[in-house]
Protein backbone atom coordinates (compact mmCIF):
# COMPACT_ATOMS: atom_id res chain seq x y z
CA UNK A 1 0.00 0.00 0.00
CA UNK A 2 2.74 2.15 1.02
CA UNK A 3 4.98 1.58 -2.26
CA UNK A 4 1.40 2.86 -4.49
CA UNK A 5 -0.68 4.00 -2.33
CA UNK A 6 -4.19 4.76 -3.53
CA UNK A 7 -5.92 7.84 -2.61
CA UNK A 8 -9.44 8.51 -1.94
CA UNK A 9 -10.49 12.14 -3.17
CA UNK A 10 -13.69 13.51 -2.72
CA UNK A 11 -14.02 14.67 -6.42
CA UNK A 12 -17.46 16.53 -5.64
CA UNK A 13 -15.92 18.93 -2.23
CA UNK A 14 -14.50 22.27 -3.59
CA UNK A 15 -15.64 25.70 -4.73
CA UNK A 16 -13.95 25.08 -8.21
CA UNK A 17 -16.49 22.25 -8.74
CA UNK A 18 -15.81 18.31 -10.39
CA UNK A 19 -13.74 19.42 -13.52
CA UNK A 20 -11.15 21.34 -11.37
CA UNK A 21 -10.63 18.27 -9.05
CA UNK A 22 -10.23 15.94 -11.83
CA UNK A 23 -7.72 17.83 -13.65
CA UNK A 24 -5.89 17.82 -10.06
CA UNK A 25 -6.13 14.20 -9.87
CA UNK A 26 -4.67 13.31 -13.43
CA UNK A 27 -1.84 16.48 -12.78
CA UNK A 28 -1.16 14.11 -9.67
CA UNK A 29 -0.67 11.28 -11.87
CA UNK A 30 1.64 12.80 -14.23
CA UNK A 31 3.32 13.44 -11.21
CA UNK A 32 4.06 10.76 -9.06
CA UNK A 33 4.64 7.12 -10.59
CA UNK A 34 2.27 4.88 -8.91
CA UNK A 35 -0.53 6.45 -7.40
CA UNK A 36 -4.35 5.05 -7.44
CA UNK A 37 -7.20 6.28 -7.01
CA UNK A 38 -10.77 6.15 -5.84
CA UNK A 39 -12.78 8.89 -6.92
CA UNK A 40 -15.85 9.79 -4.67
CA UNK A 41 -18.77 11.06 -5.87
CA UNK A 42 -21.61 11.26 -8.46
CA UNK A 43 -20.89 8.01 -10.79
CA UNK A 44 -22.24 9.45 -14.11
CA UNK A 45 -20.61 12.89 -13.34
CA UNK A 46 -17.42 11.79 -12.70
CA UNK A 47 -17.54 9.42 -15.34
CA UNK A 48 -18.64 11.81 -17.96
CA UNK A 49 -15.56 13.80 -16.71
CA UNK A 50 -12.93 11.09 -16.83
CA UNK A 51 -13.75 11.76 -20.59
CA UNK A 52 -11.19 14.32 -20.49
CA UNK A 53 -8.71 12.71 -18.86
CA UNK A 54 -8.43 8.95 -20.61
CA UNK A 55 -5.22 8.13 -19.21
CA UNK A 56 -6.73 8.43 -15.63
CA UNK A 57 -9.10 5.90 -16.25
CA UNK A 58 -6.98 2.78 -15.92
CA UNK A 59 -5.71 4.29 -12.35
CA UNK A 60 -8.79 4.91 -10.71
CA UNK A 61 -12.10 3.74 -9.89
CA UNK A 62 -15.14 5.24 -9.11
CA UNK A 63 -17.04 4.45 -5.79
CA UNK A 64 -20.97 6.34 -6.00
CA UNK A 65 -21.77 8.54 -3.16
CA UNK A 66 -24.99 10.63 -4.06
CA UNK A 67 -24.46 13.33 -1.57
CA UNK A 68 -22.11 16.51 -0.92
CA UNK A 69 -21.58 18.49 2.16
CA UNK A 70 -22.39 21.92 1.75
CA UNK A 71 -19.60 24.49 2.38
CA UNK A 72 -22.10 26.02 4.96
CA UNK A 73 -23.26 22.83 6.59
CA UNK A 74 -22.61 22.55 10.00
CA UNK A 75 -20.14 19.69 11.42
CA UNK A 76 -23.27 18.03 13.28
CA UNK A 77 -25.14 17.78 10.33
CA UNK A 78 -22.48 16.47 8.30
CA UNK A 79 -22.08 13.71 10.50
CA UNK A 80 -25.66 12.24 10.23
CA UNK A 81 -25.03 11.92 6.20
CA UNK A 82 -21.65 10.88 6.36
CA UNK A 83 -22.34 7.47 4.45
CA UNK A 84 -24.43 9.04 1.53
CA UNK A 85 -21.65 12.03 1.16
CA UNK A 86 -18.59 12.24 -1.07
CA UNK A 87 -16.94 13.21 1.63
CA UNK A 88 -17.76 10.97 4.32
CA UNK A 89 -17.39 7.97 2.00
CA UNK A 90 -14.22 9.21 1.24
CA UNK A 91 -12.76 8.89 4.81
CA UNK A 92 -14.70 5.32 5.16
CA UNK A 93 -12.55 3.90 2.63
CA UNK A 94 -9.43 5.12 4.69
CA UNK A 95 -10.91 3.32 7.60
CA UNK A 96 -12.09 0.09 5.59
CA UNK A 97 -8.73 -0.13 4.54
CA UNK A 98 -9.37 0.21 0.68
CA UNK A 99 -7.64 3.85 0.86
CA UNK A 100 -4.40 4.35 2.43
CA UNK A 101 -5.30 8.45 2.53
CA UNK A 102 -8.33 10.88 1.71
CA UNK A 103 -8.13 14.11 -0.05
CA UNK A 104 -11.49 16.71 0.11
CA UNK A 105 -11.52 20.19 -0.36
CA UNK A 106 -14.82 20.40 0.69
CA UNK A 107 -16.34 21.71 4.45
CA UNK A 108 -13.26 22.24 6.56
CA UNK A 109 -15.18 21.73 9.67
CA UNK A 110 -17.09 18.89 8.56
CA UNK A 111 -13.66 16.93 6.97
CA UNK A 112 -12.24 17.37 10.82
CA UNK A 113 -15.50 15.92 12.67
CA UNK A 114 -16.13 12.95 10.20
CA UNK A 115 -12.29 12.10 10.01
CA UNK A 116 -12.15 12.12 14.07
CA UNK A 117 -15.33 10.34 14.39
CA UNK A 118 -14.62 7.76 11.78
CA UNK A 119 -10.46 7.24 12.29
CA UNK A 120 -10.78 8.25 15.90
CA UNK A 121 -7.70 9.32 17.21
CA UNK A 122 -4.15 7.37 18.12
CA UNK A 123 -3.34 6.57 21.51
CA UNK A 124 -2.39 8.99 24.17
CA UNK A 125 -3.47 12.13 21.28
CA UNK A 126 -6.11 13.97 23.42
CA UNK A 127 -6.85 15.92 20.24
CA UNK A 128 -6.17 16.09 16.75
CA UNK A 129 -4.29 19.08 14.89
CA UNK A 130 -4.72 20.64 11.37
CA UNK A 131 -0.88 21.65 10.16
CA UNK A 132 0.38 23.03 6.70
CA UNK A 133 3.45 24.43 5.11
CA UNK A 134 3.29 27.85 4.68
CA UNK A 135 6.16 29.90 2.38
CA UNK A 136 9.66 31.27 4.39
CA UNK A 137 12.39 33.21 3.33
CA UNK A 138 14.38 29.77 4.10
CA UNK A 139 15.42 26.60 1.98
CA UNK A 140 12.24 25.15 3.46
CA UNK A 141 8.76 26.04 4.30
CA UNK A 142 7.12 26.14 8.14
CA UNK A 143 5.07 23.78 8.98
CA UNK A 144 2.21 25.75 11.49
CA UNK A 145 -0.50 23.54 13.85
CA UNK A 146 -3.17 23.85 15.04
CA UNK A 147 -4.37 25.88 11.94
CA UNK A 148 -8.32 25.95 13.46
CA UNK A 149 -9.48 22.72 14.28
CA UNK A 150 -9.36 23.49 18.15
CA UNK A 151 -9.78 27.02 19.07
CA UNK A 152 -8.42 26.45 22.79
CA UNK A 153 -5.30 24.35 23.85
CA UNK A 154 -4.06 23.04 27.42
CA UNK A 155 -0.19 22.99 27.64
CA UNK A 156 -0.65 19.14 26.71
CA UNK A 157 -1.89 20.50 23.70
CA UNK A 158 0.35 21.88 22.55
CA UNK A 159 3.50 19.79 23.69
CA UNK A 160 1.64 16.78 21.74
CA UNK A 161 1.13 19.07 18.53
CA UNK A 162 5.15 19.90 18.67
CA UNK A 163 5.92 16.22 18.78
CA UNK A 164 3.59 15.83 15.70
CA UNK A 165 4.43 19.06 13.99
CA UNK A 166 8.02 17.49 13.82
CA UNK A 167 7.23 14.43 12.75
CA UNK A 168 5.39 15.63 10.02
CA UNK A 169 8.53 18.22 8.94
CA UNK A 170 11.17 15.07 9.58
CA UNK A 171 9.03 13.47 6.39
CA UNK A 172 7.98 16.43 3.75
CA UNK A 173 11.50 18.08 4.84
CA UNK A 174 13.81 14.98 5.49
CA UNK A 175 15.31 16.95 8.67
CA UNK A 176 16.45 14.91 11.37
CA UNK A 177 16.17 17.20 14.08
CA UNK A 178 13.48 20.37 13.22
CA UNK A 179 13.30 23.33 14.86
CA UNK A 180 9.95 23.88 16.79
CA UNK A 181 9.30 27.12 18.03
CA UNK A 182 5.99 28.52 19.82
CA UNK A 183 4.14 31.27 18.44
CA UNK A 184 3.62 33.92 21.62
CA UNK A 185 3.81 37.79 21.48
CA UNK A 186 6.85 38.04 22.63
CA UNK A 187 10.45 35.98 22.75
CA UNK A 188 11.27 36.95 26.41
CA UNK A 189 10.32 33.72 28.75
CA UNK A 190 7.99 35.70 30.93
CA UNK A 191 5.44 36.74 27.56
CA UNK A 192 2.28 34.97 26.90
CA UNK A 193 0.07 32.71 28.62
CA UNK A 194 0.44 29.86 30.95
CA UNK A 195 -0.64 27.45 28.55
CA UNK A 196 2.11 28.80 25.92
CA UNK A 197 5.05 28.87 29.27
CA UNK A 198 4.01 25.20 30.88
CA UNK A 199 4.38 24.03 27.32
CA UNK A 200 7.68 25.51 26.59
CA UNK A 201 9.10 24.52 30.26
CA UNK A 202 7.96 20.89 28.97
CA UNK A 203 9.52 21.11 25.87
CA UNK A 204 12.97 22.39 26.70
CA UNK A 205 12.90 19.40 29.13
CA UNK A 206 12.53 16.77 26.07
CA UNK A 207 16.04 16.62 24.78
CA UNK A 208 15.83 13.03 23.58
CA UNK A 209 13.21 14.01 20.97
CA UNK A 210 14.12 13.84 17.75
CA UNK A 211 13.35 17.93 17.64
CA UNK A 212 15.34 21.20 18.61
CA UNK A 213 13.06 23.34 20.59
CA UNK A 214 13.98 26.94 20.02
CA UNK A 215 11.58 28.97 22.47
CA UNK A 216 8.97 31.22 20.85
CA UNK A 217 8.41 33.29 17.78
CA UNK A 218 6.73 36.57 17.26
CA UNK A 219 4.26 36.53 14.46
CA UNK A 220 6.33 38.99 12.38
CA UNK A 221 9.31 36.13 12.24
CA UNK A 222 7.19 33.41 10.80
CA UNK A 223 8.43 33.84 7.44
CA UNK A 224 12.38 34.40 8.37
CA UNK A 225 13.22 30.41 7.41
CA UNK A 226 14.69 30.41 11.49
CA UNK A 227 11.97 27.47 12.34
CA UNK A 228 11.04 24.47 10.95
CA UNK A 229 7.40 24.11 12.89
CA UNK A 230 6.06 26.65 14.34
CA UNK A 231 2.77 25.42 17.49
CA UNK A 232 0.03 27.50 18.67
CA UNK A 233 -3.76 27.26 19.23
CA UNK A 234 -6.67 27.13 16.00
CA UNK A 235 -7.51 30.28 16.91
CA UNK A 236 -4.30 32.40 16.89
CA UNK A 237 -2.94 29.96 14.02
CA UNK A 238 -6.70 30.65 11.56
CA UNK A 239 -5.64 33.89 12.08
CA UNK A 240 -1.89 33.70 11.28
CA UNK A 241 -2.78 31.89 8.03
CA UNK A 242 -5.59 34.06 6.71
CA UNK A 243 -3.46 37.11 7.27
CA UNK A 244 -0.76 35.46 5.89
CA UNK A 245 -2.88 34.82 2.61
CA UNK A 246 -4.08 38.36 2.76
CA UNK A 247 -0.45 39.49 2.53
CA UNK A 248 0.51 37.59 -0.24
CA UNK A 249 -2.63 39.01 -2.48
CA UNK A 250 -1.76 42.09 -1.37
CA UNK A 251 1.35 41.96 -2.36
CA UNK A 252 0.51 40.44 -6.15
CA UNK A 253 -2.47 43.22 -6.25
CA UNK A 254 0.14 46.17 -5.63
CA UNK A 255 2.79 44.95 -7.71
CA UNK A 256 0.12 44.18 -10.57
CA UNK A 257 -0.91 48.00 -9.84
CA UNK A 258 2.52 49.47 -10.00
CA UNK A 259 3.65 47.53 -12.99
CA UNK A 260 0.35 48.70 -15.17
CA UNK A 261 0.75 52.75 -13.92
CA UNK A 262 2.98 53.90 -16.77
CA UNK A 263 4.39 53.11 -19.83
CA UNK A 264 7.99 53.14 -18.38
CA UNK A 265 6.35 51.09 -15.38
CA UNK A 266 5.20 48.56 -17.81
CA UNK A 267 8.98 48.65 -19.83
CA UNK A 268 9.89 47.71 -16.09
CA UNK A 269 7.47 45.11 -15.86
CA UNK A 270 9.01 43.53 -18.85
CA UNK A 271 12.45 43.64 -17.59
CA UNK A 272 11.63 42.66 -14.13
CA UNK A 273 9.57 39.55 -15.43
CA UNK A 274 11.35 36.58 -14.51
CA UNK A 275 11.71 37.73 -10.53
CA UNK A 276 8.25 38.58 -10.40
CA UNK A 277 7.30 35.39 -11.92
CA UNK A 278 9.59 33.63 -8.97
CA UNK A 279 7.54 35.55 -6.66
CA UNK A 280 4.57 35.38 -7.56
CA UNK A 281 5.28 31.63 -7.52
CA UNK A 282 6.48 31.70 -4.32
CA UNK A 283 3.62 33.20 -2.69
CA UNK A 284 0.82 31.24 -5.12
CA UNK A 285 -0.78 29.07 -1.88
CA UNK A 286 -1.48 26.49 -5.13
CA UNK A 287 1.96 25.88 -4.33
CA UNK A 288 1.67 24.90 -0.83
CA UNK A 289 -1.70 23.43 -0.65
CA UNK A 290 -2.51 20.21 1.77
CA UNK A 291 -2.87 20.60 5.43
CA UNK A 292 -3.27 17.21 6.80
CA UNK A 293 -4.93 16.39 10.34
CA UNK A 294 -2.18 14.83 12.52
CA UNK A 295 -3.06 12.91 15.31
CA UNK A 296 -5.82 10.72 13.88
CA UNK A 297 -5.17 6.90 13.01
CA UNK A 298 -4.86 7.81 9.59
CA UNK A 299 -4.35 10.06 7.13
CA UNK A 300 -6.27 12.99 5.77
CA UNK A 301 -5.98 15.90 3.65
CA UNK A 302 -7.49 19.18 3.75
CA UNK A 303 -7.21 20.99 0.25
CA UNK A 304 -7.81 24.72 0.14
CA UNK A 305 -11.51 25.07 -1.30
CA UNK A 306 -10.39 27.75 -3.76
CA UNK A 307 -7.82 25.38 -5.47
CA UNK A 308 -7.16 24.57 -8.76
CA UNK A 309 -5.30 22.04 -11.00
CA UNK A 310 -2.30 22.52 -9.25
CA UNK A 311 -2.87 22.77 -6.10
CA UNK A 312 -5.10 19.46 -5.96
CA UNK A 313 -2.02 17.95 -7.23
CA UNK A 314 0.02 19.23 -4.63
CA UNK A 315 -2.40 18.19 -1.86
CA UNK A 316 -2.25 14.51 -3.43
CA UNK A 317 1.27 14.80 -3.72
CA UNK A 318 1.63 15.53 -0.08
CA UNK A 319 -1.00 12.98 0.78
CA UNK A 320 1.23 10.29 -1.14
CA UNK A 321 4.21 11.18 0.51
CA UNK A 322 3.12 11.00 4.04
CA UNK A 323 1.49 7.57 3.13
CA UNK A 324 4.90 6.42 1.95
CA UNK A 325 6.92 7.42 4.78
CA UNK A 326 4.36 6.27 7.31
CA UNK A 327 3.46 9.41 9.52
CA UNK A 328 0.74 7.88 11.99
CA UNK A 329 3.76 5.06 12.80
CA UNK A 330 5.78 7.84 13.17
CA UNK A 331 3.67 9.95 15.32
CA UNK A 332 2.77 6.85 17.09
CA UNK A 333 6.05 5.77 18.14
CA UNK A 334 7.32 9.69 18.79
CA UNK A 335 4.66 10.07 21.47
CA UNK A 336 5.44 6.86 22.50
CA UNK A 337 9.11 8.17 23.54
CA UNK A 338 7.74 10.81 24.98
CA UNK A 339 5.00 9.62 27.58
CA UNK A 340 7.74 6.85 28.36
CA UNK A 341 10.39 9.99 29.27
CA UNK A 342 7.52 11.90 30.82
Amino acid sequence: MTDQPCIAVDAMGGDEGLAVMLAGVAHARRQHEGLRFLLVGDEAAIQAGLAQHPNLSQHSEIVHAPEIVGSAEKPSQAIRRAKTTSMGVAIDLVKKGRAAAAVSSGNTGALMAMAKLALRMLPGIDRPALAAPLPTLGDNDVVMLDLGANTECDARNLVQFAVMGAAYARIIFELERPRVALLNIGSEDQKGTDEIRDAAAVLRGQTHLPLAFTGFVEGNQLARGHHDVVVCDGFAGNIALKTAEGTARFVGDLLKRAFTSSTRSKIGFLISRPATKLLRDHLDPNNHNGAVFVGLNGIVVKSHGSANELGVATAIGNAAKLVRADLTRRIAEDLNEFEAAA
